[in-house]
């Protein structure tokens, strides 16, 4: 035996004698731990509206699911379960319920931990139920319907406000703007699309109240989605001259409707929405910067004064993305889901579903507080009020959270 080969013997004995200790500490037994198998992934639907009326806002919501896989990710995986990765199953609504459902079945034959989505309400609604069939847990990123947490479905989660609490806020923050500003505005009209569960349900409601509240509801005029021509509205308004207009539309069609009000110079004191769909867009801002100035929105909204939502911002617009509700919504989904799973330590569907229901998670950018579920809805959920000034979107309410003081009524 030669020298060479004896000190290669002798470094494989050292060598193994070590790796004995190593494994009782580390409870991994074998050779080199770089050849270990890297863990199993943990499976995640994520299903939103990519195509047809609504892809837009479903792009938006893909984008910023997947922003939030490849930061888990980034991070060091789900690490209690030996840092497995986190790996997107991809579905298309379509823009329709039936659509969604369909995908939920595909994803459930994939073995899905979980699924985040579907941005529509009426979608939401279909997709939630569907998933529930086969106990897979379902946290929705933006369908705020409160239908979708009203059924007693255990699955069934939703981080953000619903319906009835953001309309409370809207309403409540209009009258304390118009209190503050001499009360000059009395009469609104509100302008609603009619084909979703979201135009219809948000009109009903701000109909009861805004009245309820002491506005003169003029009118509520509905029209479809997708919608080409606003011009018929917009002459109604004129007619009517309310002090106020609050639309309630899905993005495309808000954009035409400003435009339209733009172009027909008919000037209301103030346009309030409420779930605005392009009140509160960069997109929309950038792109008809004149046609959105003073216009005021009760929606969705990150904490202004956490920096961790800059970084994300950052991250989107640096992917040619703006920086929507609908990107850090999902992106928010997609971290709660997380969260349990790694407070669960399983892929199980049941484990999760437990883990989301007694979830406290705090390490988001929303102004919630810590998550607390009561059949499905996160109670410290709420709004913020922003409005289009300059070239940036401001929160003008509450006060904690104010980068800018209302503008209200808007300059002549």
């Amino acid at each position: 035996m030669t020298k060479k080969t004896r000190k290669s013997q002798i470094s494989r004995r050292t060598f193994v004698a070590g790796a004995g200790t190593a494994a009782v500490a580390t409870g991994v037994i074998g050779f080199p731990a770089v050849l270990r198998a890297a863990p199993q992934p943990v499976n995640l639907g994520i299903i939103h509206p990519v195509t047809g009326f609504l892809q837009q806002a479903g792009a938006q919501c893909r984008f910023g699911a997947m922003l939030a896989v490849a930061d888990i990710n980034a991070d060091g995986g789900i690490r209690s379960l030996d840092g497995a990765k986190v790996r997107a199953q991809l579905g298309d609504a379509q823009s329709k319920a039936e659509i969604g459902v369909a995908e939920v079945e595909k994803l459930n034959e994939r073995g899905v931990s979980a699924i985040v989505g579907c941005f529509a309400s009426g979608i939401s609604i279909a997709t939630t139920q569907a998933a529930a069939k086969h106990g897979i847990p379902h946290v929705v990123d933006v369908g705020v319907s409160d239908k979708i947490v009203q059924r007693g479905l255990k699955n069934t989660f939703r981080f953000g406000p619903g319906f009835g609490k953001i309309v409370k806020v809207g309403t409540e923050r209009l009258i304390e703007i118009n209190e503050k500003a001499g009360k000059p505005t009395k009469s609104l009209l509100i302008v609603h699309e009619n084909s979703t569960p979201f135009g219809s349900g948000m009109a009903k409601l701000l109909t009861k109240g805004l009245g309820d509240a002491g506005f003169d509801v003029m009118d509520a005029l509905a029209h479809p989605t997708p919608n080409r021509d606003f011009n018929n509205i917009v002459l109604k308004i004129k007619a009517a001259n309310p002090d106020l207009v609050v639309p309630s539309m899905y993005y495309n069609e808000y954009v035409l409707f400003a435009r339209t009000l733009e172009r027909q110079k008919v000037k209301p004191k103030a346009i309030y929405s409420v779930l605005g769909g392009a009140a509160s867009q960069y997109k929309f801002l950038k792109e008809f910067p004149t046609a959105a100035q003073y216009i005021m929105d009760c929606n969705h909204w990150y904490n202004p004064k956490n920096s961790d939502a800059f970084r994300v911002r950052a991250a989107t617009e640096k992917a040619g993305k703006f920086y929507s509700y609908e990107v850090f919504t999902a992106y928010h989904a997609v971290k709660l889901v997380a969260d349990a799973i790694e407070r669960a330590k399983s892929r199980d569907r049941a484990a999760i579903i437990d883990a989301l229901a007694s979830s406290t998670w705090a390490g988001h950018f929303m102004p919630y507080g810590p998550t607390k579920f009561v059949n499905g809805q996160n109670q410290g959920a709420q709004p913020l009020n922003t409005q289009i000034l300059g070239d940036e979107i401001e929160v003008i309410a509450p006060e904690e959270y104010a980068t800018a003081k209302a503008v209200f009524p808007r300059p002549a």
